[in-house]
């Protein structure tokens, strides 16, 4: 084990609870797209509350482009980037100073935390951010984080804040997170669209059926929508941290989900998770997937049921351009995405592979290479099923 692998599996938080609470900008916002400050101060008070239960809460919050433009006096969102993130540079203060006045009554210090894609792709830099959350928490402070929209490209962005708690929670080893959305919880089907769709309370797993009730990206208010929302808990049911989805506009939400009472929509997390390491959960989150491999029955029961590596000859189809190191999603011919993981081959070498056995790249003098190791080693993949 290397020092740093050392370091990471050496965090601990002692009888510290951290629960991860996000506040997606639909529920933090009015009909005018301004911040709700009677909101953040009803937030503010059920995080004092669930304090005092044990509890070490961190939000995650939307809403500094709206809080920025409110600020300028801008009426419309404007559509380039630059004033976008001119908007988030002047809005990331006032929402700052909107968290921290309404935690100021019951003396709870808050600090800012922003962070981007880049922060977290490099495993030095996730465990710095892993450290310095813990030491917010064994302080006392209610940290506020937020993706920092003032330098994000499209390149480094998370794309929504569901991913972002989730990867909050993992480096902090949460015992909880509440998704605080304008929707009830997962339903049958889109709820919006279909009149007698029925809001599923709990799952226990999550497979290609559950995948498809999310419909797409955008179904739901918000940034990434349902879809985002339950990849998010994909993970962190693997990490074995439970997710509730809630409307966030409920009498006590927070309250609700932290006491174990239904609330929205459970997603079970295992009682006995998968082995997953600090660095399979920054494979599962820390970067994004540059491409993806798509294997045959007979690897995918490989992985799941017996733990094995991703050999070439599971492979049917190469998606993508990669490089050696690079994360890829490994999907069912259907497209189901049920792991992802770090492939030791560039794409156009392992298009080249694809279906050949051990003994026939050992035999091919451009492919030899790749007979000595699997394309996907166990030690450095995320199976979510």
């Amino acid at each position: 084990m290397s020092s740093l692998d050392a370091a990471a599996a050496g965090s601990s938080h002692g009888a510290c609870k951290p629960l991860v609470i996000k506040i997606g900008s639909s529920t933090l916002t009015t009909a005018d797209n301004r911040i709700d400050r009677e909101y953040v101060r009803v937030i503010a008070q059920q995080v004092a509350q669930v304090r005092e239960q044990g509890w070490s809460p961190i939000i995650v919050t939307s809403g500094a482009i709206a809080c920025g433009l409110e600020a300028m006096g801008m009426q419309r969102r404007p559509d380039d980037m630059p004033s976008l993130q001119a908007a988030a540079s002047v809005g990331q203060s006032a929402l700052s100073a909107a968290y921290a006045e309404a935690f100021k009554p019951y003396g709870i210090v808050t600090s800012l935390v922003l962070l981007t894609r880049r922060d977290t792709a490099d495993r030095h830099a996730y465990l710095h951010a892993r450290d310095t959350f813990d030491k917010l928490l064994e302080f006392g402070v209610v940290p506020i984080v937020n993706e920092n929209d003032t330098v994000s490209v499209e390149q480094i962005r998370f794309g929504d804040n569901d991913t972002l708690a989730a990867l909050v929670a993992c480096l902090v080893e949460a015992r909880l997170v509440v998704i605080l959305s304008d929707i009830d919880g997962l339903y049958s089907a889109n709820p919006r669209r279909v009149p007698d769709a029925h809001l599923i309370e709990r799952v226990d797993s999550i497979d290609a059926r559950v995948m498809a009730m999310c419909g797409e990206a955008g179904t739901a208010a918000g940034s990434g929508g349902m879809i985002t929302k339950v990849k998010a808990a994909r993970v962190l049911m693997v990490a074995g941290i439970p997710l509730v989805i809630c409307n966030g506009r409920s009498e006590g939400a927070v309250l609700q989900a932290a006491c174990g009472k239904s609330v929205g929509t459970l997603f079970a997390a295992s009682d006995r998770p998968h082995e997953i390491t600090p660095k399979k959960l920054w494979i599962a989150l820390g970067d994004a997937a540059r491409g993806a491999l798509v294997v045959d029955e007979g690897a995918k029961r490989a992985l799941i049921e017996r733990g094995s590596s991703l050999l070439a000859v599971g492979v049917r189809d190469t998606k993508g351009r990669f490089e050696p190191g690079d994360i890829v999603d490994i999907t069912e011919v259907g497209g189901h995405v049920f792991a992802r993981g770090r492939v030791s081959a560039e794409s156009d070498e392992v298009r080249l592979a694809q279906g050949l056995d051990q003994k026939t790249l050992a035999g091919n003098r451009l492919l030899a290479h790749l007979a000595e190791r699997p394309l996907v080693h166990r030690d450095e993949l995320v199976v979510f099923e």
